[in-house]
């Protein structure tokens, strides 16, 4: 059962190499993930939104003291997230999320309409493409080469009109997208005084109505923990 503490509820302490290894395998469906990585953030986002929260155990690394057992006895890949369930284990965060959908009951992630489908399915084939620009971003102009990233999104956000989000309501897509938008847009506020929703009205809605999404903000990680991690990745000299 998930401990709350008013609407927000307790984080597991992360596991380190010391940390006592779980009882692995032993029918209990774990996620394994970290509080810090955006991958495994939109499986966390999912899990929540589906009801999951008692269903589906959290198991959070520290990936700079990540337990050694992880990769000899769980994941050889020694990733995260990686899902525990029914005797076996499975990566990918994309992947995760449609199996969460398939495999676990709750409020549906995709859409059965086929325009919505179908321009879903594009936004999805083009999520690591666009996670790459924002990253070289980072390592370049940021502010200048941040901008048709931010203005694809923009454009997006425009094609239905029955919600804010990128399907119109709510969706998977939303989910492979936020963490990174989330990181980025609290990069360039904090670092570079530049706020990337300044004349992109839909933007903007669709971060304000992220933010009331609870199995969202749940996820959320301290901003300045965040810029700290980009600083120390990705800009060594800014």
């Amino acid at each position: 059962m998930a401990t709350t503490v008013g609407a927000q509820p307790i984080r597991p302490p992360p596991l380190s190499s010391t940390s006592e290894q779980p009882p692995l395998f032993d029918g209990t469906t774990r996620l394994y993930t970290s509080y810090i990585c955006p991958f495994a953030q939109r499986v966390w986002i999912a899990r929540n939104y589906k009801g999951l929260q008692d269903k589906i155990q959290l198991v959070p690394f520290d990936l700079q003291n990540r337990p050694a057992w992880y990769k000899e006895k769980v994941y050889p890949e020694n990733k995260v997230p990686s899902l525990e369930h029914n005797g076996k284990i499975l990566g990918e965060s994309l992947d995760l999320i449609k199996y969460l959908d398939a495999n676990f009951e709750g409020t549906p992630l995709f859409p059965t309409d086929p325009a919505k489908k179908e321009f879903g399915e594009q936004l999805l084939s083009q999520v690591d493409t666009f996670v790459k620009d924002f990253f070289n971003a980072l390592r370049g102009d940021t502010v200048q080469q941040s901008h048709p990233a931010f203005g694809f999104l923009e454009n997006a956000l425009g094609k239905f009109d029955d919600g804010p989000f990128l399907l119109g309501q709510f969706s998977s897509v939303d989910i492979a997208y936020i963490p990174f938008v989330e990181r980025f847009h609290v990069v360039l506020v904090e670092a570079f005084k530049h706020d990337a929703t300044e004349g992109k009205p839909n933007l903007a809605k669709w971060i304000e109505e992220l933010n009331k999404i609870d199995a969202y903000t749940q996820t959320r990680e301290d901003p300045q923990e965040i810029v700290d991690l980009v600083k120390k990745r990705f800009m060594p000299q800014k």
